[in-house]
Parts: C-alpha cells; sequence; structure tokens
C-alpha cells in the first residue's frame, strides 16, 4: 500500500489537514469560552430569581413563579419553551455554583466540556460538602484522558468518597427496577429495560455474540458472488429480532447456527468484565467494584460472580502504587493474554473504551516484519483501530512499562499510557505513638 504522505500530492494533503487540525483547536477555544459565558449568565438569572423572590417571601410558590417568568423571557430570545429553559437554568447553577474549579480549567483549555459532564454528573451525586475535594482529584484525573475514558473511573471515585457505603445505595436503587413501554412513530417503540448493570451488560453482550453467530454463518454459508436477499439484516436489526424471540418463545425463532461450528444460539453465554479489590471479595469492604468498560457495580453482585462463574480471573495489585503484579483465573487460557487483559483494560488507541475482551491482541511491530509475540511488543486494539494501524498512515512504538507513541500522519505526538487500576491502595496511617502497620 502507497502511503500517502509520501506521494508528491502527500505534502499538500498533510498542509491541509494541519490546517483543518488548527481550525479545530481554535474552534474549540472559541467554543469553549462561549459556552462557559453561556452557563454564567444562566446561572445568573437563577440567581436574579433567588434575589427577586427572597425580600417578599421565603415561599417556594412565590420563589418558582419569578422563575418560570425569566424563563420564559430568556427562553424567548433562545427560542426554547420556558420548562426548557428553567431546566437550562438549574444545570447551569450546578455547574457554575458547585464546580468551579471544573469551569475554570475548562476555560483554560486544561480541560473540555465532557469532562465538565462526567465531573458534575459524578460529584453531584456527593453532599455538596465534598464536591471542592471531588472535583480537585477529578480535574486532575481528566487532564490525562478523554471523557469516555474517566467517567466509570470519577463514578467510582465518587461512590468510594460517599458517607454512605456503595452496597447499601445499590440495594435502594435496585429496588426501583423496571420494564417501561415508551410509545415512538410509525409503528415502533422503545422497551427500556432498568436493571443493575452487571445483568444489563450480560444481556447485551450475550444478544450481540448471538447476532454476530447468525451473521457470521449467513455470510459463509451465501457464495462470494451472490447477494443473499432474504437475509439481509444488519447486526443491529438481528439483535433486536433475538432479543424479541427470546422473551416471546425463549428461544431464537431461527436459529442459523444450528449444524454448524458457531453451535445453537442457545449455548452461547454473556461475558462480563469485572475488576474487585480483595478486601471487597473477602467482604471486608462494600466499595463499589468496577465493570470494565462501562460503569460501577455493587460488591455483592461481584462476590457472587466471583464465586459461580468459570471464566473469573483473580487479579492482585500491590497495595503501595496499586499497579498490577499478577493474576489466576479459574479456567487456564494463555497467560500472556491474561496478563495484557489486565494491563490494557481497553483498546490502547487514544481515547477509545472498546473493554480488552473484545479487543485483538496487536503485534506492535508487525509480526510478519520481524516483530516477537512478547509483552513488550502487544497491545489490545478494536477492530477499527487495528485497521487504522495496518492501512494508514499512523504508526505506533512500544516503550517501556506498556506506554505506547502514536505518531499522526501530521506528526504529531498523543501518549497512551498503560490504565491506571480501577482499585487501589494506600498504606494505613498509624495512630500517634504507635508503629506503623504491615
Amino acid at each position: 500500500m502507497t502511503n500517502t504522505a509520501e506521494t508528491p500530492d502527500g505534502e499538500a494533503y498533510l498542509a491541509a489537514i494541519a490546517g483543518i487540525v488548527a481550525d479545530v483547536e481554535n474552534v474549540g477555544i472559541e467554543l469553549a469560552r462561549v459556552q462557559v459565558r453561556e452557563l454564567r449568565v444562566l446561572a445568573a438569572a437563577g440567581r436574579l430569581a433567588d434575589a427577586q423572590s427572597a425580600p417578599r417571601n421565603a415561599r417556594v410558590q412565590v420563589h418558582d413563579m419569578v422563575l418560570r417568568s425569566i424563563a420564559a423571557e430568556v427562553g424567548g430570545v433562545m427560542r426554547m419553551t420556558d420548562r426548557t429553559v428553567q431546566r437550562r437554568i438549574g444545570e447551569a447553577r450546578l455547574v457554575i455554583e458547585g464546580f468551579p474549579a471544573a469551569v475554570t480549567a475548562w476555560e483554560a483549555g486544561r480541560i473540555v466540556r465532557g469532562h465538565v459532564m462526567a465531573i458534575v454528573d459524578a460529584g453531584s451525586n456527593l453532599p455538596a460538602e465534598l464536591w471542592a475535594e471531588f472535583e480537585k482529584v477529578a480535574i486532575e484525573r481528566c487532564e490525562r484522558d478523554t471523557p469516555n475514558r474517566v467517567r466509570g473511573e470519577l463514578e467510582i471515585l465518587a461512590h468510594r468518597m460517599h458517607p454512605r457505603s456503595f452496597a447499601e445505595r445499590h440495594e435502594e436503587a435496585a429496588a426501583g427496577r423496571c420494564v417501561r413501554l415508551v410509545p415512538g412513530r410509525n409503528g415502533m417503540s422503545d422497551l427500556i429495560a432498568t436493571l443493575p448493570t452487571v445483568i444489563a451488560e450480560g444481556i447485551h453482550d450475550r444478544l450481540t455474540q448471538q447476532a454476530r453467530a447468525i451473521v457470521d454463518t449467513r455470510e459463509e454459508r451465501a457464495p462470494e458472488s451472490v447477494v443473499v436477499a432474504t437475509d439481509a439484516r444488519s447486526t443491529d436489526q438481528v439483535r433486536a429480532d433475538v432479543f424479541a424471540d427470546l422473551l416471546l418463545a425463549g428461544s431464537p425463532a431461527l436459529d442459523d447456527t444450528r449444524d454448524t461450528t458457531a453451535g445453537p444460539l442457545g449455548a452461547i453465554r454473556a461475558r462480563v468484565q469485572v475488576l474487585v479489590p480483595a478486601a471487597t471479595l473477602t467482604g471486608a469492604d462494600d466499595g463499589p467494584c468496577d465493570l470494565t468498560g462501562r460503569s460501577p457495580i455493587d460488591p455483592a453482585t461481584a462476590r457472587t460472580l466471583a464465586g459461580g462463574t468459570g471464566v473469573w480471573e483473580r487479579l492482585f495489585h500491590d497495595p503501595t502504587t496499586g499497579v498490577t503484579v499478577s493474576t489466576d483465573s479459574y479456567r487456564v487460557p494463555s497467560g500472556m493474554r491474561r496478563f495484557l487483559q489486565v494491563r490494557d483494560q481497553h483498546c490502547r488507541f487514544p481515547g477509545c473504551r472498546v473493554a480488552a475482551i473484545r479487543c485483538e491482541v496487536d503485534h506492535t511491530h508487525d509480526h510478519a516484519l520481524g516483530g516477537n509475540t512478547e509483552l513488550p511488543n502487544l497491545a489490545h486494539l478494536c477492530q477499527r483501530h487495528h485497521s487504522m494501524k495496518q492501512f494508514t498512515a499512523w504508526r505506533v512504538r512500544q516503550l517501556s512499562g506498556g506506554v505506547l507513541e502514536w505518531t499522526s500522519p501530521l506528526g504529531r505526538i498523543y501518549r497512551e499510557d498503560a490504565p491506571t487500576p480501577a482499585v487501589a491502595f494506600t498504606p494505613a496511617a498509624a495512630p500517634p505513638g504507635e508503629p506503623a502497620p504491615f
């Protein structure tokens, strides 16, 4: 394959891309300033409502009427309903007044809007007196990664800082599990199930595996030159159809994988990857556990998974640094693959968070070109970014400690550090006059 950047027209191409990137960067800075300014104006509208209603009467109704009136006035300019504007005023006050350090970091270009929203979403579940402490730690973490990468970590941080245990709060939340039907247009509706995260993730994973088995079997059976007109469903469509079949009939109405190497769909089981600290596993701690690539799950569910599945992997971290030092498993997969799944956690292309169990192990230095199959030359990449590495001008080299250094076609360097384990421990402080605990 010819590298576009090395052709005679490559210089013009790179110059055009450089111009676009510079423009995007400048627009991003301008947009951030405008967005922060809008939030400050909306927050000021909310404070004005407070000021106008306070001298007259402290009743909630009086304040709400003043706020409605202001929202309607602002809505006329923004071409929004007063309900929408009133909601946005409340959101603006939460961001501007509740998390001012995050807003300042956003204005300075240290983080982006997605980071701020992740900080606010996670931090607002804490008591207000803990917000400042939370956002200080959260901003430092956000400066090193993309919003989708840090969201789960910030949620776990907030859960561990909360004065009430995660297990207790999860039990209350789980009591609200339900299934809702939302009518849509053109004869369609949304069936929404609110479930514990690990259950929802398992359902989606099993449906995905079943859908892929059907699609793969269909493509294997079809001649290469023939377009299969009888079943041209996409993976999303097949997944939805299997979902309906399982609920209505208990099994897929049409099992295209029967009598093939893929096996009957009913034998496919869900896969989830969970990180559980040893203290939580033994019951000494009730903090949240990490459903890799998704969000926190409750400790009781994590313990059940640990004791009842044949694909559970136990991870051990250095108690001081939190760095993974070893791993064990009930099954016997490749030790190298286990280590890489623990180290990488997700795709190692900048910003991508596809879980490692759904990625491919890639030779950083191509095996066909002499790259060895060894830990310092291996990393997880999802199919999309594996293909980008192979067929575009993006290049990568692996440094010590699992650090990947990506170079874009423009020559920009993006450092991709190995993820910090979601669970880490620090030595307990000894009481005054007593020796430090071992």
